[in-house]
């Protein structure tokens, strides 16, 4: 057995993570969590969980602060540990949580990036080469800039979650949550050239995923980082596609309860962040463009 092992079933890892997993859960999420936990236990020698305190709980993350963890991550790491610790006692393993009153510095919210205009031109209207990866590099683009989808959601797109001829795909966001998000005309032409040639290239393993690597499996996020950096050129996160696209929205008069639906967010206050980004980009517009938008002389 290796340290590994031991630790999961002292801790019990396999059964929390079958836990979260009946909660719907994301596959991302347990792997966080169970990492966490992993790493509470490599840094204190803790070989049960009945020897955590709440003191340990707060020694461990001001460690982890010291060695450079973002608040984001010191947030992520309370969440952990509380889901875990509340999973025990009301699973009747112990009596009363240690992580109860534990907090964490709170993550500090920083306006998104955003894809430049070369970015968008270069990825959505720049002229290609005519085999299926170009067309397949097109129909993510066109989707992550023209639907506003997560990259984890795109990559879990599947043939049929497509309707071409009215433009619309159906997405499973977080919390396994479905929604229907429109797809504009240029993204339909682009999403029905790769349905084309798609066959071609996908392998046994690609199942039904609308999307597939070039070892003709299953797109995966870390794909979709290397196909935009070779297209653009540069590193571009997918998700500043997604800010952008939310951006432009609201920048084009859009409700901010529509543009929250097709983001798929839960809260509102998740979807405001982009009007701090319009109301910069105005501010930057007015300064420009306006006879007396400019300094003082």
């Amino acid at each position: 057995m290796t340290a590994y092992d031991e630790i999961g079933a002292a801790w019990e890892l396999e059964e929390f993570a079958r836990s979260l997993g009946a909660r719907d859960r994301s596959a991302h999420t347990v792997r966080a969590y169970r990492g966490d936990l992993v790493t509470l236990v490599d840094w204190g020698g803790l070989d049960s969980p009945d020897l955590v305190s709440l003191a340990t709980l707060r020694e461990f993350l001001a460690d982890r602060l010291d060695h450079g963890d973002s608040t984001a991550t010191l947030t992520r790491r309370r969440a952990a540990l509380r889901t875990y610790f509340d999973w025990r006692v009301e699973s009747g393993r112990q009596s009363e949580s240690p992580a109860r009153r534990l907090s964490a510095p709170r993550a500090k919210r920083r306006l998104p990036d955003l894809a430049t205009r070369d970015d968008l031109e270069r990825l959505l209207d720049a002229p290609w080469e005519d085999d299926p990866w170009a067309r397949r590099d097109r129909a993510v683009g066109e989707i992550l800039y023209g639907s506003g989808l997560r990259v984890s959601e795109l990559c879990g797109l599947a043939v049929g979650d497509l309707d071409l001829d009215e433009g619309w795909l159906r997405v499973l966001g977080k919390g396994r949550k479905e929604r229907v998000v429109p797809l504009h005309p240029r993204g339909v032409h682009a999403v029905g050239e790769w349905r084309r040639v798609r066959a071609q290239v996908a392998g046994a393993d690609a199942g039904e995923s609308l999307f597939v690597n070039r070892r003709g499996r299953p797109l995966g996020p870390r794909d979709v980082h290397r196909l935009l950096e070779r297209r653009l050129g540069r590193p571009l996160h997918p998700h500043a596609l997604r800010h952008t696209f939310a951006t432009h929205l609201l920048e084009g008069g859009a409700d901010l309860r529509v543009v929250q639906e097709m983001l798929g967010h839960a809260n509102l206050s998740t979807t405001q962040i982009y009007t701090h980004v319009s109301k910069s980009h105005l501010q930057s517009v007015h300064r420009v463009t306006h006879p007396r938008g400019g300094a003082l002389d």
